[in-house]
């Protein structure tokens, strides 16, 4: 694994100024699972340890499925206005409007109101827990075989953020997501 700030996308973005600021976001959903192709759990509460990840996840006990480059893979997290999009058949890339239930995207939270591609290279606040966005999740084939649906093209550019915790903690569905304002070492 490589730390966020390590990763190549995230250590030249968090040099360059810009990038979305001033977003007000919300943690809609918690999503574990134990080992690789297991079925995602919902959390009502999730304990987030820093450099390691999501207590009760593959990721936090080094059992997930990695791909040979180097990565940083603590926590995923996708937008829910990328599925509704999806579920809209927005934009028109597959024969219809596909409905992702909360966890078959396989991402651990699902977030409102944040603006994932502008976050690598930055630190940001999910309630008391401190992200560094590492690199942008692509889908992979993987994710439709395992749900059966063309899921691949129109989630391409919109399949989420992989990053890193700097700050352990607890973090509940309706905590607020906020980027900090910091000045990069």
């Amino acid at each position: 694994m490589v730390e966020a700030f390590d990763h190549a996308a995230g250590s030249l973005a968090r040099h360059v100024p810009g990038g979305a600021t001033g977003f007000r976001g919300v943690l809609l959903h918690i999503h574990v699972a134990p080992a690789a192709s297991y079925e995602m759990e919902e959390l009502a509460e999730a304990e987030c340890v820093a450099g390691r990840g999501i207590v009760g996840d593959r990721y936090h006990v080094g059992t997930g499925t990695y791909s040979p480059k180097p990565d940083t893979r603590e926590v995923t997290l996708i937008e829910q206005e990328a599925l509704d999009a999806l579920s809209r058949n927005d934009p028109p890339l597959q024969r219809g409007p596909i409905a992702l239930a909360p966890g078959d995207h396989r991402r651990n939270l699902t977030v409102r109101g944040v603006p994932l591609n502008h976050l690598v290279g930055r630190r940001f606040r999910v309630g008391e827990v401190i992200l560094r966005g590492g690199r942008l999740n692509f889908p992979c084939k993987y994710l439709e075989e395992l749900l059966g649906l063309p899921v691949y093209l129109p989630l391409y550019n919109r399949s989420g953020l992989n990053c890193g915790i700097e700050r352990g903690g607890v973090i509940r569905p309706g905590d607020g997501i906020e980027l900090l304002n910091d000045v990069p070492a």
